[in-house]
């Protein structure tokens, strides 16, 4: 009985420790604004997410954002469905360490004492605020003004009634796609190399509610929550275009939210919050084959389904393209004009993706089309049409390519011949050189043996005699002119 009472007395201990706990944990709530002083730093035993500041509904929150187990991001969630909206700096992540530090001393600063700072606000304020619409903003003392909010820098996403304006863009979180605003259109661009720029989708404004007036500034998008769209705007409050979300429905409660977002892959979707689940309600692209490079390095995408396959019609399609991708340019190397060496891929029945949007130049002929890639290192390939002789130059690494049922379309393709393509040569010729080196050890021991074998017969020479008088090698030479040997062939499989 004393045994007995003593475990429920501890158990009795047990839970009220827990309760002790729960109500510590309770009793300190999320604040609502950080003042001058404040500071905090990630805990490790945090996963996944660390709220440091919330909205006054407490359907966002501003905190550290755990990454790839030791690293952080400073990011603004979506607390029911854990979804980030921003990220401070997403190209440099923090380290998830206690010396990471978010400070506020007038600017909101993410810093680690030994690498100094990683990002900040750079403004003089009175304090941080998270708005009901997941904007943080730094405001101004005396008038309560924000002098920086979020909405100025998105990242890939933006949200219901935030402005995206000309000078700023969505990009993706893998960085290889940007949105982006032009004069009077809309637009997702493949982001290369050197900050070049490659257009794959355009929409331009219909000008259905009003026009755009040149010379009265710049538009900007928006995603209105009362209609459920996403709209172009110039000055007035009517939009210049309009993109309806699909499937939105007006919903008057407040667990209803909508958002568009940059997607990893080239793809700009609509999404609204239903209360649980975020359902998607808007495409910019619809089909696989119109997104930027769907099949991935030296692909084919056919249009209706079929799938991706490998331009060489040989290679095995994987995850992330066929053999030969790879950026940079062909002039660094040893090839013609210093450039690096290469071979020639040319395939019939296809075009260049999105090719309304890619220049092109006219030439009498396929000859003459290729003619202008094949001494040109920065060029990596061509597209012909025999029909109307359009020729279109691709002056950056060969992505997905579009099938076509038209033989009369060609194309005329650079493969580098180094990376993953020297890297086969190499293995081939390492498999050759091994061959070769076996074959010599086998002879080489067969001689010895043989040389062994007469010694102990007491016969001197190379040769023995049998019983018929005529010469013949002995038996392990003997066989090496054997029917039998003479049908084994040796080959090295050699993958294109």
């Amino acid at each position: 009985m004393k045994i007995k009472s003593i475990l429920i007395l501890l158990l009795s201990l047990q839970i009220s420790l827990i309760c002790h706990a729960e109500d510590a944990a309770t009793a300190t709530p999320i604040p609502q604004e950080l003042l001058t002083g404040f500071s905090a730093v990630p805990q490790p035993t945090t996963t996944p997410f660390q709220a440091i500041l919330t909205d006054p509904t407490g359907n966002f929150s501003l905190g550290f954002l755990r990454q790839n187990q030791n690293q952080l991001k400073l990011a603004v969630i979506h607390v029911a469905s854990s979804e980030p909206f921003w990220v401070a700096n997403p190209t440099r992540l923090a380290s998830w360490a206690h010396t990471t530090r978010l400070s506020f001393n007038g600017s909101l600063v993410l810093s680690d004492s030994k690498t100094g700072v990683s990002w900040s606000t750079a403004t003089n304020g009175h304090r941080a605020v998270l708005l009901n619409n997941s904007n943080l903003q730094v405001q101004n003392r005396a008038t309560q003004t924000p002098i920086w909010e979020s909405f100025h820098f998105p990242t890939n996403t933006l949200v219901q009634d935030q402005n995206l304006t000309a000078d700023k863009s969505l990009v993706s979180s893998n960085g290889l796609y940007s949105f982006r605003l032009g004069d009077d259109f809309m637009g997702l661009y493949t982001n290369l190399n050197g900050g070049k720029r490659l257009l794959y989708w355009k929409h331009t404004a219909m000008e259905a509610k009003d026009e755009v007036k040149e010379g009265e500034g710049p538009i900007y998008a928006r995603v209105n929550s009362e209609g459920g769209y996403l709209g172009m705007y110039q000055t007035s409050s009517k939009p210049v275009d309009v993109q309806k979300f699909s499937t939105f429905q007006q919903d008057s409660t407040t667990s209803s939210f909508l958002l568009v977002r940059l997607e990893t892959d080239g793809n700009l979707k609509g999404y609204y919050w239903n209360g649980s689940n975020w359902m998607l309600n808007y495409e910019a692209i619809g089909e696989t084959c119109e997104l930027p490079n769907p099949c991935g390095s030296y692909g084919l995408c056919t249009p209706g389904g079929a799938g991706c396959s490998c331009l060489d019609n040989q290679t095995r399609f994987e995850s992330g393209g066929c053999e030969g991708g790879g950026g940079g340019d062909l002039c660094g190397g040893r090839g013609f004009g210093g450039g690096e060496s290469y071979r020639v891929l040319r395939r019939s029945g296809v075009e260049p993706p999105h090719k309304e949007l890619v220049a092109h130049v006219t030439t009498a002929s396929l000859a003459g089309c290729e003619g202008l890639c094949e001494r040109n290192c920065s060029c990596w390939g061509v597209f012909y049409s025999n029909a109307t002789g359009f020729c279109y130059v691709l002056d950056y690494p060969v992505g997905t390519v579009l099938g076509t049922g038209d033989g009369s379309k060609v194309g005329y393709f650079k493969v580098r011949e180094g990376g993953e393509g020297r890297n086969r040569v190499g293995a081939r010729v390492g498999i050759v050189v091994g061959v070769l080196v076996l074959i010599g050890v086998v002879i080489f021991g067969v001689g010895l043996c043989v040389k062994r074998l007469q010694r102990r017969r007491g016969v001197s020479g190379g040769m023995l005699k049998e019983e018929n008088g005529h010469g013949a090698s002995p038996g392990p030479y003997r066989n090496l002119k054997s029917a039998s040997f003479r049908s084994i062939e040796m080959s090295v499989p050699i993958s294109r």
